[in-house]
């Protein structure tokens, strides 16, 4: 297990494991002799082929399904529950990424949290720029809702990590009209929170960070926002309304650009009056609970995050 080396109010630092280290370097070193990550278009296969290389959890059923009529796919560990569910929303700077790709890693998520999970394939730009990822978000929200769920999660990674924030702050607000549940948790790991790309960290952590680079997120912005102002909060979710969300528990590498963003929303959140947990990760970077093959740090992240919406459940 990593060591925690600090806890500060409303953040856990936790060290690198030895192991883990020189598994990051040989993963540098790869990387370094790659082209860079490819976020448009063009990029799709590629994503989907390396999201789709995650472990596959034991015990877990995979189902096509269609929820609020957003299509996606479930992940239902064996003997779970059947009045709860995790909508996860998908990472890929709204442009790349699919379900279909992130069942293994999402179905390792519902493994541990022992609850079934469905995926959303919400609209990616430029075919469907800003709102429709917001738009789906909340239909496959309502559709678990309408479905029976009375308990309902959200979870989701990068900028699905966004998503998911944005959604549980509509959601949150939606049930104090509608008929639906109030999200009963948050989790999100790596979140592309601020698309005005004002944290500190875009730049301090540049030379660190092997995945992601300002001008690749520009260009998803661009793509997904068009002339929309990128502090709506619907697409940025840190200038929201932060009132009565659920409790939320952030993951994120501390050698990731978007380290700050999830730093300035947590210490946001909790002048609110919100229930946060940060955990930052020494020598990590961007969704490294994906690896799962390669990272011990993955496997703990996952764990806590397990353990997280097991225990808001209860």
């Amino acid at each position: 297990m990593t060591e925690v080396l600090s806890t500060r109010q409303d953040e856990t630092y936790h060290g690198e494991h030895l192991v883990d280290r020189a598994a990051m370097s040989a993963m540098r070193a790869m990387l370094a002799l790659q082209p860079a990550a490819d976020l448009g278009t063009s990029g799709r296969a590629a994503f989907d082929e390396l999201m789709a290389k995650t472990p596959a959890a034991d015990n877990v059923l995979y189902e096509a399904a269609v929820v609020g009529g957003i299509p996606g796919w479930w992940c239902r560990p064996v003997g779970a529950s059947s009045d709860v569910a995790i909508l996860y929303l998908h990472g890929g700077a709204y442009v790349v990424g699919s379900a279909q790709a992130y069942r293994h890693f999402a179905g390792q998520i519902a493994t541990r949290a022992r609850m079934p999970l469905f995926i959303a394939d919400y609209g990616l730009a430029p075919e469907r720029p800003f709102p429709a990822a917001v738009d789906d978000a909340d239909a496959a929200y309502r559709g678990l809702a309408h479905a029976g769920f009375s308990s309902i999660a959200v979870a989701g990674d990068s900028a699905g990590g966004g998503l998911a924030l944005v959604t549980a702050t509509r959601m949150t607000s939606a049930a104090r009209d509608d008929r639906i549940p109030r999200p009963f948790a948050v989790c999100v790991l790596s979140p592309w929170i601020d698309l005005t790309l004002a944290s500190e960290s875009i730049e301090t952590r540049a030379k660190r960070d092997p995945l992601l680079s300002r001008s690749a997120l520009e260009g998803a912005r661009q793509a997904y926002l068009g002339m929309v102002n990128a502090d709506d909060p619907r697409a940025s979710p840190l200038y929201g309304d932060l009132a009565g969300l659920p409790p939320v528990l952030v993951h994120v590498g501390e050698d990731e650009i978007l380290l700050d963003d999830a730093r300035r929303y947590a210490k946001r959140l909790a002048k609110s009056g919100g229930n946060v947990a940060l955990h930052v990760w020494e020598g990590m970077v961007h969704v490294f609970p994906a690896n799962l093959d390669l990272l011990r740090a993955a496997h703990e992240a996952l764990d806590i995050a397990g353990e997280f919406l097991r225990e808001q459940l209860r």
